[in-house]
């Protein structure tokens, strides 16, 4: 059954969680338009009414007043970030800031995701941070006066880069953040909405601080292309489908899936390019694309698509030749380890797929058949909206477990698929 019909995605689970911490820290009241609602959102939010900030949304713009940073009042030393791993990452730095200690714990999911990687420059700042023995959570964070320093991430991580330009903007001094490689920017974009001073060239930041974000009354979240890529990649592999998604974010340090899609012949067509809220947008035009062909992605290419990877390896099952992903280590600690999960669920329904050390291989099959199996999300959102897409081409059902997972990022995704099915 084809895909037909326009639809306007989930907003951006990124650019909604920098909303809503910048929103907080800024004292005075922020709209929110089209934020993403999703599990991982409400919990950053939840965070911060147990600060005393007020929040309330209605017709789908979510209104933020808060008392800002300097008058938190902790009300709960018990900072709940559930399966959040943005949540846990890119507030630390700031929870050092609090006159009060305070304990960051998670679920079972994000409580085995390593947190070290965040603690290490925080550290070095001066925050009072610990971690569980396999530095993990609960964290224990105490107050303490961060000082700035010059950084150099050994990983690409925008989380990261997101927790040092947070406690950064809070740090005495000056803080210089070097990147190996550009990530996701939209920390930088929420800077400059929020009226914080920053120099970025090239791939090194300098924040001078301490400074407090100032509100600019109105923040937009558009589409998110993460989200996105579930139906980019269901239009290109059912045969007839021919979809318009509205709206996407198409920021170039997320956009890697349309270069991508492109490399393997893919129909893939930007319309109505423009700004919306300060972020690039376009109208995504997918087709079914018979003759796609495998491809490489690696290097640069890993941290501008890293959250896709997973339905680009479904799509990469109906490419001629043999598909190479690599240097995308980053997906082992995930909400699972996506890698291997990835390779174990494909494989089940006859996905011709193996994992290597830092990646997978896929030789795909365009006519390939697909089998009735019993597979799992593992919890992990984004397998489950992947596998959701891969039981398109199956003539039987495929049972999938932990399916409610979609919630963190996507909570109507299902009734969205289903909409286009029907048209």
């Amino acid at each position: 059954m084809a895909l037909k019909g326009c639809l306007t995605v989930a907003s951006d689970k990124s650019i909604t969680h920098r909303a809503i911490i910048f929103s907080s820290l800024a004292k005075g009241t922020t709209n929110i338009y089209h934020p993403l609602l999703g599990a991982d959102c409400l919990s950053t939010l939840a965070i911060f009414e147990n600060f005393g900030i007020h929040s309330q949304i209605k017709d789908d713009c979510l209104t933020i007043t808060s008392p800002g940073l300097d008058a938190f009042e902790v009300q709960s030393s018990i900072l709940d970030a559930k399966n959040s791993g943005t949540t846990a990452r890119l507030l630390m730095g700031v929870f050092s800031y609090l006159n009060e200690p305070v304990t960051l714990i998670g679920d079972e999911s994000l409580s085995k995701r390593p947190m070290g990687r965040v603690m290490t420059p925080l550290t070095q700042m001066g925050a009072r941070i610990e971690l569980q023995d396999g530095a993990t959570l609960p964290a224990q964070i105490s107050p303490s006066q961060l000082s700035g320093i010059d950084y150099e991430l050994p990983v690409a991580s925008a989380q990261v880069k997101s927790a040092m330009m947070l406690a950064g903007m809070l740090a005495k001094g000056r803080t210089t953040i070097y990147e190996p490689v550009p990530t996701r920017d939209h920390t930088e974009k929420m800077f400059e909405d929020f009226s914080i001073q920053y120099q970025k060239v090239n791939r090194v930041i300098t924040i001078e601080g301490p400074q407090l974000p100032q509100t600019p009354k109105e923040v937009f979240v558009p589409g998110d292309i993460s989200s996105a890529a579930f139906f980019i990649v269901a239009a290109l592999i059912v045969p007839g489908s021919h979809v318009t998604i509205k709206n996407v974010g198409v920021n170039e340090t997320r956009s890697g899936i349309i270069d991508v899609i492109r490399s393997m012949g893919g129909k893939i067509t930007l319309l109505n390019e423009r700004y919306f809220g300060g972020e690039p947008v376009a109208d995504l035009d997918v087709a079914y694309t018979k003759d796609l062909v495998a491809t490489t992605v690696e290097g640069e290419m890993i941290p501008r698509l890293i959250d896709e990877i997973p339905i680009l390896a479904l799509l990469a099952t109906r490419a001629s030749g043999t598909t190479i992903i690599k240097d995308a280590e980053e997906l082992k600690v995930k909400e699972t380890n996506r890698i291997d999960v990835t390779v174990e669920q494909l494989k089940a329904i006859g996905a011709d797929i193996q994992a290597t050390e830092d990646g997978m291989m896929i030789t795909g099959h365009p006519e390939g058949v697909f089998y009735e199996a019993n597979v799992s999300s593992h919890k992990d959102h984004r397998i489950a909206m992947m596998l959701c897409v891969a039981s398109l081409l199956l003539e039987k059902p495929l049972l999938i477990e932990d399916i409610e997972s979609m919630d963190v990022s996507y909570p109507d995704f299902l009734k969205h698929l289903q909409a286009l099915l029907e048209n």
